[in-house]
């Protein structure tokens, strides 16, 4: 299944999977903690490694413009990006989408200014999340390669933009083992890129971006919103097609020893890691703690969340961003989410952690099992300073 296991930034590893891709355009612009994506992948390109066109540009904003030119004319298109990088290309996020236009986007989650801050958290993504591209989180190196691959094979496959997560530095920048497929056998399941429509298809004439008036403006959106709630059900077929291929389980969201649970955290992102650390010990002292990683972001799976909680207790939800002047962003979706299950509000409670790239450890990761586990369940938000 694997041509073989390799030490990788998580940098690395999605550039690798955007190489075996075989992309046609790359427009890029470097920023931290991002350019590494960029850096790799045009190291390739000088080695002969890839035949893709890398567009270099003066902003993000640009590079997505010429993401939307490269992708209306039929190319398999790719960009990467985070932080500021990502808020620049605010504008031209909601025209991809509305578009339908399928680009991918490897974002490495970072702070955004003011005050300025290199490091991860998921400020900027969350900032992103109702522009109409699916967003699929990573916890570590091996699902940055795997989820830019399958990110590549959704968006196509629902003609509509992907963000594949990982988080700045954390995941960017750590190495780690992991299994890389064959370039045949990724090129064979994702298969060749042939849109519907294509400004350069010269026999079939469309437009893109027309002016659309309030007599259809609304229909279109219904129909965008539409089809991006039906990319749950797409992404779990093409998550099950991926795990016929690697042998890797994938999901909308992971369990972690969430069977009897009585006390979850539910979170995304590299802290996974260190909240299973965290429920394995206190397994080991006959606590019941488990784990829900939420792999799919947007569309969110509300009814699939909403029954693998529907039995347990207590819930802390960890955000590693905020929602200014209201609850985060990931506890919003999932108290909605379990809306229609009763005495929800007595049982989930908000934290925040990791701004600005703080450290979350094994231990905090316990105080919030020890105060789910006594009841304190205050309606306010928490932070894990």
């Amino acid at each position: 299944m694997t041509d073989k296991k390799i030490a990788l930034t998580g940098a690395m590893a999605a550039a690798e999977a955007l190489r075996q891709l075989d992309i046609d355009v790359f427009s890029v612009y470097p920023i931290t903690p991002q350019t590494p994506i960029i850096e790799a992948f045009a190291k390739m390109k000088s080695e002969g490694n890839t035949a893709a066109e890398i567009i270099q540009v003066e902003s993000e904003h640009s590079a997505l413009s010429a993401c939307v030119g490269a992708s209306a004319s039929g190319a398999r298109t790719a960009t990467a990006t985070s932080s500021q990088g990502l808020a620049l290309m605010n504008e031209i996020l909601y025209i991809v989408s509305g578009l339908r236009l399928p680009i991918l986007m490897v974002v490495s989650a970072r702070a955004l200014s003011a005050p300025i801050n290199i490091h991860g958290d998921h400020s900027d993504v969350m900032g992103a999340r109702d522009s109409g591209w699916i967003q699929i989180f990573s916890e570590n190196s091996q699902e940055a390669y795997d989820n830019t691959l399958i990110g590549m094979k959704l968006a196509e496959k629902t003609s509509l933009p992907v963000m594949s997560i990982m988080d700045g530095f954390n995941t960017s920048h750590s190495v780690e083992n992991l299994e890389i497929l064959r370039d045949e056998t990724v090129r064979k399941w994702v298969g060749d890129f042939t849109p519907e429509n294509s400004l350069l298809n010269h026999k079939n004439p469309v437009t893109f971006g027309p002016l659309v008036l309030p007599n259809s403006y609304f229909e279109f959106k219904i129909d965008q919103e539409k089809t991006i709630n039906e990319a749950v059900n797409e992404y779990g077929k093409i998550a099950k097609e991926f795990e016929q291929l690697s042998g890797r389980k994938k999901d909308c969201f992971e369990q972690y020893r969430m069977a009897d649970a009585r006390e979850a955290i539910v979170l995304s992102g590299s802290a996974a890691g260190t909240a299973k650390e965290a429920v394995d010990k206190l397994r080991a002292s006959g606590k019941k703690a488990g784990l829900l990683k939420i792999n799919l972001f947007r569309p969110f799976p509300r009814r699939e969340v909403a029954r693998a909680l529907a039995k347990v207790p207590k819930i802390a939800v960890l955000d590693r961003s905020q929602s200014m002047g209201t609850f985060p962003p990931l506890y919003t979706e999932i108290v909605n989410s379990l809306f229609p299950v009763a005495s929800y509000k007595s049982r989930v409670i908000s934290y925040v952690y990791g701004l600005g790239g703080r450290d979350i450890f094994q231990t905090d990761m316990e105080k919030v099992f020890e105060e789910l586990e006594k009841g304190k369940t205050e309606n306010r938000i928490k932070y894990i300073k």
